[in-house]
């Protein structure tokens, strides 16, 4: 049981609800701690529950021709995965790993289930996410299909803004921005590439790089840019 609802009232789809309802659904699921490089969830396993992060960072990816790993997201605090295979009954979709240390949150299938049914909210804010993640997939297609690399890459920061960066007067911080082969499985390119983009973005004024972190220095103009 969650000893707490704190978390629950920053995940998109629960945000609406009242204490109440929150500390109902606390207890609905449970906690459990991932080592860093676990294996969270299996490619084409079949789906049983939701998951939640309360702390820590995950990354979504599938296996490419000659066992390459692609990545398609990487997904903070209070974004939650697993939705998929909840609703179809289907087998998993992707692979999940802890990118580091992680505590998620975990709510059954049948569970779950039933608070889309007694709480129409929260299938309309389900709806809401899955539609954005689906124009994030359109974009992601969109960038690996007609943009040179340094557009790829410029679109791996851009989604890692979206998803995972912290903005302050029109700039955008990447505490931890992930390794460079990650970064290249994000872009579909090489780690060289990743290497040399990123310090061309940062002889331009556009990023500023301090070890891990990742600083885009006008973020509305970076968007205009790349777009």
């Amino acid at each position: 049981m969650a000893e707490n609802i704190d978390f629950l009232k920053y995940v998109p789809i629960f945000s609406d609800l009242d204490d109440e309802t929150l500390t109902k659904i606390s207890t609905l699921g449970t906690q459990n701690l991932y080592k860093k490089d676990s294996v969270i969830l299996s490619e084409h396993e079949i789906g049983s529950a939701l998951f939640v992060i309360v702390s820590g960072k995950v990354k979504i990816s599938r296996t490419g021709e000659g066992d390459r790993e692609v990545i398609l997201t990487i997904l903070g605090e209070s974004d939650f995965f697993g939705e998929m295979a909840i609703i179809d009954g289907q087998a998993r979709s992707a692979t999940v790993k802890a990118m580091e240390d992680s505590e998620l949150f975990i709510i059954q299938r049948n569970d779950f289930l039933d608070l889309l049914y007694s709480h129409p909210e929260v299938s309309i804010a389900l709806l809401k996410e899955l539609i954005n993640r689906l124009r994030a997939a359109d974009m992601k297609i969109k960038s690996l299909s007609l943009k040179d690399a340094e557009g790829k890459v410029a679109s791996v920061i851009l989604q890692l803004a979206d998803d995972v960066g912290k903005i302050k007067h029109g700039t955008v911080e990447i505490e931890k921005l992930p390794y460079q082969h990650d970064l290249a499985n994000m872009a579909g390119t090489s780690r060289e590439t990743i290497s040399r983009t990123l310090h061309s973005f940062a002889k331009k004024g556009l990023v500023e790089l301090e070890g891990s972190r990742l600083r885009i220095i006008d973020y509305e103009k970076f968007k205009e840019l790349f777009n």
